[in-house]
């Protein structure tokens, strides 16, 4: 098992915070007279009850969470989209104008965003160029540098859509000593075994998933990160209140309950990705279409920017990554309906390559 002392690596000022805290929080019950919050007693303007400040701590909805994913609710953090759980853990390990984060482009751009928000150091590693997958010598050479406390991985991988090789994130969680991050967005698509299952193999393993992908919630803006209990204290510890809604703590609490729904979605989602790439290889002007693991396909053409460019005037929105490192000429589209994905595709059999 790798051990590591969490409390070297949370920031100083962190260790010695005390957590927000409220009357409603030290009050153990759900019923009662509820004057402590200067709420609107009365109700809401809207038809549905919206008065009352939500849970801090989601505590309903973690405790029926970790029934899903076999963990303790005490190792599971709720934010605002996975967008705040990146921010927050960030914030927690990382001291803005002296610390560093390592990750690995072309990745999800939210790693860089935030990490530059706060004025932490970026180290670059690119991903290895004809295979996608992670220069572990390289990770671990630059990852020497006390100042790293945090390496980001996307497993599976946006916007390359394949999965990182199990054994070489286990040799990164091995040789180093800080917070290794494995966003699995995508990982329901993917039908492999979620790193969540071995959190108590790896301290440092830090897990993060979301409600937009799978679950068909994107809007609702929820995110999950699984991580070793001390790592959940701290983060809850300078985490804002009220960072979660009610609505979407019930929104989430009904979704628990819809597992077979979501099964069934993915199920779709994948059939819809194996049509669009077989149509895909019929179209002479694609160049490359890489394998994936996710619900969206990356693609490559000799001229990325004006083939986006005519799709927006066919009202066919899809990602351009022409300027994304090791991406040169390559689109990304996500998989759509039955219909969606045939406009797609009717639409590039009329492009004039």
């Amino acid at each position: 098992m790798k051990r590591l002392n969490i409390k070297n690596l949370v920031c100083p000022h962190v260790l010695n915070m005390q957590a927000y805290s409220s009357a409603r929080m030290e009050y153990e019950g759900k019923e009662g007279v509820f004057l402590d919050a200067n709420e609107n007693s009365i109700g809401s303007v809207t038809e549905e009850l919206h008065n009352r400040y939500p849970d801090p701590l989601q505590a309903d909805l973690k405790i029926e969470l970790a029934k899903t994913v076999q963990l303790q609710p005490n190792q599971i953090f709720l934010g605002n989209g996975s967008d705040e759980c990146i921010n927050v853990l960030i914030q927690c390990f990382c001291i803005s104008g002296k610390d560093k984060v390592v990750i690995l482009p072309p990745s999800f751009s939210m790693y860089e965003h935030a990490s530059k928000v706060m004025n932490i150091g970026l180290i670059e590693v690119l991903l290895k160029e004809e295979t996608f997958q992670l220069n572990v010598d390289e990770i671990l050479k630059q990852s020497q540098d006390n100042a790293v406390k945090i390496i980001f991985i996307c497993s599976p991988n946006n916007p390359t859509g394949n999965l990182m090789d199990e054994n070489d994130i286990e040799n990164i969680l091995n040789n180093f000593n800080g917070l290794v991050v494995i966003d699995e967005a995508y990982q329901d698509f993917a039908r492999n075994k979620s790193w969540v299952n071995r959190l108590d193999e790896f301290e440092n393993l830090v897990v993060i998933n979301t409600f937009s992908k799978a679950w068909g919630m994107a809007d609702a803006r929820l995110g999950m990160l699984y991580a070793n209990e001390e790592v959940i204290h701290y983060m809850n510890t300078i985490k804002m209140p009220y960072n979660v809604t009610q609505h979407t703590i019930n929104l989430a609490l009904e979704a628990l309950n819809k597992v077979d729904v979501k099964n069934q979605f993915i199920s779709e989602l994948l059939t819809g990705r194996e049509w669009l790439e077989n149509q895909l290889k019929e179209i002479v002007f694609i160049q490359n279409i890489y394998p994936s693991d996710t619900n969206f396909i990356l693609f490559k053409v000799e001229d990325a920017n004006t083939l986006y460019k005519y799709l927006l005037s066919k009202k066919v929105i899809i990602r351009n990554r022409d300027k994304a490192p090791l991406l040169k000429g390559c689109l990304r589209v996500s998989v759509g309906t039955t219909a969606e994905n045939t406009k797609f595709i009717e639409a590039l059999k009329e492009y004039k390559a």
